[in-house]
């Protein structure tokens, strides 16, 4: 956890200069983070909602070591955009920033993908827009084996507000099912627990069809807190993660509007009114985890700035 920014804390860097020395910056992005409301893999349709949790991308004319990239995100979202034949600079680096844990369901691989994408978007001035954004995060993701289904949905909740349930089989511009908004002034609490020890695969997640089918009726009715409980508790119960079940039982009779993993986890995300924010975080205090104050987002625009 020591190479990432959170919140009230100070910006570190995830990538180191070649022989020191300083750089031109040629193109710039941001993404963010997010947790899950529902996962794709459990039914074949996916929601995320984006955090004020920030991952910011700087192309440079030198070459850089990304550490921390192990699924090669970067190599991959390279490789996608070349196969456009999109332009690209000739010589390249990349610098990156960001305040999202990594493989903990938080959406970083998105964000990553995402913001480098809009850092290269806004260096060739080649005008994509989100959706096509999107569809290249979800085919980078996919190229680099770091997501089962290539997280449309949480490339949308890296590049825009508001939640999307979408269809990962579709392109994003014909996938969104159904959208909304959240609302900005809730607390949301992230609990950290640790890297992700095992992998989850669809027939894992196949065993708690029934709950994951009460997320999505929920989605459908305009309920997505209620659903990120249910969806958490489907992906705790399927991964015999009896810790998490406690945790998120314990986080609603304290108060909290919506309790659960996020996405596969293990970080656990708790939603709750602001006043209850001190509450909660005295009680899952108890259980020795590091934990994050943040919100949903709630503004479109941290896209890239121009040079």
């Amino acid at each position: 956890m020591n190479n990432f920014r959170f919140q009230n804390a100070p910006c570190r860097h995830c990538s180191r200069i070649k022989g020191g020395g300083k750089v031109k910056t040629i193109g710039r992005g941001s993404a963010r983070g997010g947790i899950s409301i529902l996962h794709a893999a459990g039914l074949g349709k996916g929601c995320s909602v984006g955090l004020d949790l920030i991952t910011e991308v700087q192309i440079v004319d030198s070459e850089i070591v990304v550490e921390y990239d192990k699924h090669g995100i970067l190599d991959s979202v390279e490789k996608c955009w070349r196969e456009e034949n999109l332009p690209i600079p000739s010589r390249l680096g990349w610098l990156v920033e960001s305040s999202i844990p990594i493989g903990q369901g938080l959406k970083s691989s998105s964000a990553l993908a995402c913001a480098a994408l809009r850092a290269l978007n806004n260096c060739s001035w080649a005008g994509l827009n989100n959706s096509k954004i999107a569809d290249l995060a979800s085919k980078s993701q996919k190229i680099s084996g770091c997501s089962i289904t290539g997280s449309l949905d949480d490339a949308f909740a890296s590049l825009e507000p508001g939640w999307k349930l979408v269809d990962p089989e579709m392109s994003a511009s014909e996938s969104v099912i159904l959208e909304g908004e959240m609302n900005p002034n809730l607390s949301v609490i992230i609990l950290l627990r640790g890297n992700r020890k095992e992998s989850i695969s669809k027939s894992i997640l196949s065993t708690q069809i029934p709950m994951f089918e009460r997320s999505l009726a929920s989605i459908m009715a305009g309920s997505p807190l209620d659903s990120i409980s249910s969806n958490g508790l489907a992906v705790a119960a399927a991964t015999n993660d009896h810790e998490a079940l406690r945790i998120s039982n314990m986080c609603i009779a304290s108060g909290a509007m919506a309790c659960g993993v996020s996405g596969s986890g293990p970080a656990i995300a708790l939603v709750c009114y602001e006043e209850e924010s001190e509450t909660l975080l005295s009680t899952i205090s108890n259980f020795g985890f590091e934990a994050i104050s943040t919100r949903f987002s709630s503004v479109d625009g941290i896209s890239g700035e121009a040079f």
